[in-house]
């Protein structure tokens, strides 16, 4: 089927090139965290973990995605199939290249219930829906539930996230990182200024 041969190719290479060329770690403690906290990720294998199925909770529902309903100001937005071509990628209509149909940049958190690193940085993606409110979007995609998405995106690990600047390519990264990581990913990659940038 076309859609599953687009383009996990062209988002993950997005991904890797992007990040590693937009934030440059300076300090090596840094980068033995970094390398830490990529090996506490999930595999992307369906299913519960160790026996464990948390169910959804509450919070993890606040839109459920089917975009008839108003996330809560300040919160991350679970996305559906049809939510995602209207807010992120119409994967679709698009099949060869990246056309961001956002109007800010955006993260997309891809996760599964049964995933401890996704419980995880949960919070973390809440706390940074609060304080970004207005200047960029969280959304949060159930890979079990939509399988479309995680298929074309070619996910295998959990969490990925997904990072959409304005104007450019995505970068993703996997794993689970600690606030500040996330804080200066959005700060120099999402939100940078013509002005600031260096080459």
């Amino acid at each position: 089927m076309i859609l599953k041969r687009f383009n996990s190719k062209i988002i993950l290479n997005f991904a890797a090139v992007k990040l590693k060329q937009t934030i440059e770690m300076k300090k090596s403690g840094y980068l033995v965290i970094l390398i830490t906290l990529l090996f506490i990720s999930c595999n992307g294998t369906s299913g519960s973990k160790d026996g464990i199925n948390t169910g959804k909770t509450a919070d993890l529902k606040t839109d459920g995605g089917s975009g008839n309903d108003k996330p809560a100001a300040g919160k991350p937005e679970h996305l559906t199939a049809q939510t995602f071509k209207l807010k992120v990628m119409d994967y679709e209509k698009n099949q060869q290249q990246w056309v961001f149909e956002g109007d800010k940049p955006a993260i997309v958190d891809f996760y599964a219930d049964w995933c401890k690193p996704c419980r995880m940085i949960s919070p973390i993606l809440e706390e940074l829906a609060a304080e970004y409110e207005g200047k960029i979007n969280v959304y949060k995609v159930d890979t079990e539930a939509q399988r479309e998405i995680a298929a074309i995106f070619g996910i295998q690990s959990l969490p990925t996230v997904l990072f959409i600047p304005m104007q450019g390519n995505p970068s993703a990264q996997k794993g689970a990182l600690p606030k500040e990581s996330y804080k200066k990913i959005i700060d120099e990659f999402l939100l940078k200024t013509p002005s600031t940038t260096t080459n």
